[in-house]
């Protein structure tokens, strides 16, 4: 309200002054000096209300300075790491990110692929993850989300969740397990243990299974087992029964000729 009247004020300062006809003869010079100044009212007016409308508009403050936390160490690329023991490769990562922060000695990689070495350096076993994490000296590492990893001898195992300790060298998890052998025999219960290299390992309990063509293998072991226990166990010579003397027999004579007794024979 206060606004629409200084604007009145203004608009009524601008209008030109009227003159009467009867003093517009007698006083000329007085209405030229009147219109003049309602002039510079006018502009003094204008400026007054461009400094008012100025004062008034609402003034933006800076936004405060918002910190990011970004990692000390970031790979968006594919990465290897390689693990060695006494100049023997054990196992290599690889993933496709990679970060670590300045206040933790934890890596953290996505996915996880990890191709296990025996002492010889050849590829015996390999793991795969949805992720996983591991420390800076690689005393153990942590694979979970869908792990699948296969033996040497080709069985498959499946769980949430699989742990590698460096000072044991055993991999573990007290998660569900699921075993997939060689040949077709299907494993499966609560707790794991391997070793490195996924040659021997076990469940730890609650195990059940699916075997395949099991009667047929029990009775093809039987037969193993009874022909290694006869190979294993020869008949000893002892037990053999001595066959009885035979009593001296007298020689026949050759046919044709006579028989002669000899001195003091019957």
């Amino acid at each position: 309200m206060f606004v629409a009247q200084f604007l009145q004020n203004i608009k009524n300062a601008l209008a030109p002054a009227s003159c009467s006809a009867a003093s517009r003869y007698a006083s000329l010079a007085s209405c030229k000096v009147s219109r003049k100044a309602s002039r510079l009212w006018g502009v003094f007016a204008c400026a007054i209300l461009a400094a008012f409308l100025l004062g008034c508009e609402e003034i933006e403050e800076p936004k405060p300075w918002i910190r990011v936390e970004r990692p000390q160490m970031l790979f968006t690329d594919t990465t290897l790491l390689d693990s060695y023991d006494k100049g023997v490769l054990n196992w290599r990562l690889k993933t496709a990110y990679l970060e670590r922060w300045a206040d933790k000695e934890i890596v953290t990689v996505r996915p996880v692929f990890v191709d296990i070495y025996d002492s010889i350096g050849e590829r015996v076993a390999f793991l795969r993850a949805d992720s996983g994490s591991l420390d800076m000296t690689f005393t153990y590492v942590y694979a979970y989300g869908h792990v699948y990893a296969l033996t040497p001898k080709g069985a498959s195992v499946r769980a949430d969740s699989l742990l590698w300790n460096k000072k044991d060298n055993l991999v573990r998890t007290a998660s569900y397990v699921r075993v997939v052998s060689e040949d077709g025999d299907v494993l499966q219960g609560v707790g794991f243990e391997s070793d490195a290299q996924f040659d021997n390992w076990k469940i730890l309990s609650n195990v059940t299974g699916i075997f395949q063509d099991a009667a047929k293998r029990m009775k093809d072991e039987d037969k193993r087992q009874a022909e290694a226990e006869r190979l294993s166990n020869p008949p000893s010579s002892s037990s053999q029964a001595a066959k009885p003397a035979s009593s001296p027999s007298r020689k026949a004579p050759p046919r044709g000729l006579p028989f002669r007794p000899k001195a003091g024979m019957p």
